[in-house]
């Protein structure tokens, strides 16, 4: 038995029915690379540029210090995989040279491995298939909590970096949410409930 096929299992990717998908990921070994309001928003516009050029709809997302949630389409051409690979490379590359300066890595003791500051994103990613009505707005109302739930603020409409204000108030925040319509969750109508 290979040791290298224990410490890694394939994961298995629900593609191509229409489904949305509700994906977190995580910075690397859980640090808050996206720690500051300047990473933050660098995060969300580079978010923005992605998603016009693959041509998937954005329906909610929060950004939290160490990790983000999102909920999208499959993009048009590609999977919500390939259109992750690329946010999370141009992220990486935007803001490896802001979190490369000292005080950024202060949290992370000497004896780290010097690699460290050349990783911003943890390897993998966590996708749910949203496939009923009830699902979305679960993760929807899990999203938006999750910055009060942290402590980080004491109510959602204080933590501009999710898709809150779209939602409760009907106002754009510092990313344009598209429009929920049922044909993206049509699987629920054909049965998968």
């Amino acid at each position: 038995m290979k040791f290298s096929s224990l410490s890694r299992r394939p994961l298995k990717r629900h593609y191509g029915q229409g489904d949305l998908h509700f994906i977190t990921f995580s910075c690397y070994q859980r640090k808050p690379l996206l720690g500051t309001p300047e990473t933050r928003d660098t995060f969300v516009e580079i978010l923005d540029e992605v998603r016009c050029r693959h041509a998937f709809a954005l329906f909610g997302y929060v950004v939290m210090p160490e990790h983000v949630h999102l909920v999208v389409s499959e993009p048009e051409k590609k999977t919500p995989s390939k259109a992750l690979q690329v946010l999370k490379q141009n992220v990486a590359k935007s803001l490896l040279t802001v979190t490369q300066r000292p005080a950024f890595f202060a949290f992370s003791s000497p004896s780290e491995d010097a690699r460290t500051d050349q990783h911003f994103w943890h390897r993998r990613f966590y996708d749910f298939n949203v496939w009923s009505e009830q699902k979305l707005h679960e993760k929807l109302n899990y999203i938006h909590a999750n910055p009060v739930v942290r402590k980080l603020v004491s109510h959602p409409k204080d933590w501009p970096w999710s898709s809150w204000t779209h939602y409760a108030i009907g106002q754009e925040g510092r990313i344009k949410i598209d429009s929920i319509s049922l044909d993206f969750i049509g699987k629920e109508i054909s049965g998968r409930v």
